[in-house]
Order: C-alpha cells, then sequence, then structure tokens
C-alpha cells in the first residue's frame, strides 16, 4: 500500500505514541505521512511585550504541535503537516477525504472506562472514516 497515511496530535505523549506507530506503518508500507492538529474555532488573540504586538491564532498554534511532531519523526519517510478546523475526529476524518488517505492512525486514549460511555476520537474516527483505521495501543505513554 502506498499512499497517504493521516495521524491526529494534540501534543500528549499518547498522541505522540500514535504518531510513531504511524511512522513505522508508513514505512512499512513504502506511504507518505501527514499530521495533523485539529482546532475548534480561529480565535486570535493580541500578545504584547513592551512596544511589540504579535497576533497569535489557534490555527498557528495548531500547525505549530503538527510541525514539532512532524519534524520529530525523522527522516525515513516524506512527512507533511497541517492544521484542520473542528472537532478533532471531524477534523481527521475532513482531512482524510481531502487527501485521500489510505489510513488514518489514532491513539487508544479515552477508550476505557467512562471515556468508553462518553466516546472518544477514536471511536467517532472508528465508525465514520472514508479509509482504514488504525488504533494504536498508547497506553503505556501515560
Amino acid at each position: 500500500m502506498s499512499g497517504t497515511i493521516l495521524v491526529g496530535v494534540d501534543g500528549s505523549k499518547t498522541a505522540r505514541r500514535a504518531a510513531e506507530s504511524a511512522r513505522d506503518i508508513a514505512a512499512a508500507l513504502n506511504a507518505s505521512l501527514h499530521v495533523v492538529t485539529a482546532f475548534d474555532a480561529d480565535r486570535t488573540r493580541v500578545v504584547g511585550i513592551g512596544s511589540d504586538e504579535w497576533i497569535v491564532s489557534n490555527a498557528e498554534s495548531a500547525e505549530r504541535v503538527a510541525r514539532t511532531v512532524a519534524e520529530s519523526l525523522g527522516h525515513q519517510i516524506i512527512v507533511t503537516y497541517s492544521a484542520a478546523r473542528g472537532r478533532p475526529a471531524d477534523a481527521l476524518i475532513g482531512e482524510a477525504l481531502k487527501r485521500n488517505a489510505s489510513m488514518i492512525v489514532v491513539g487508544n486514549r479515552r477508550m476505557k472506562g467512562i471515556g468508553r460511555v462518553l466516546g472518544s476520537v477514536a471511536n467517532s474516527v472508528a465508525h465514520n472514516a472514508p479509509c482504514d483505521v488504525y488504533i494504536a495501543n498508547t497506553d503505556d505513554a501515560d
């Protein structure tokens, strides 16, 4: 299988573990990897230090998270990154459609206990994805 494998990250240790699994799968399948971070709304704020001001947005922060993870995964394969607007599961599914992804990799965070009842990103993606879904075991990343 060649093509694109997509992985969602949020800066957590469990998401990092899922990204490492996605990298390994992509390398084994001769696929590229796309790292994506979701953000809920494009809110901006002005940050000022002295006479300097910067405009910071949620989209920029999300893209920074995705870029940091993408750059840390090594150079065995082609790795790209982006930020996507929406709830995490919806953003991942939308990016998979947009990029014609072969697979989405998510971690199993919140798939046990009360999280199973309330729902999880992995559960939502698994039930609605337009492609294969791999749920990486990230339990020991906590």
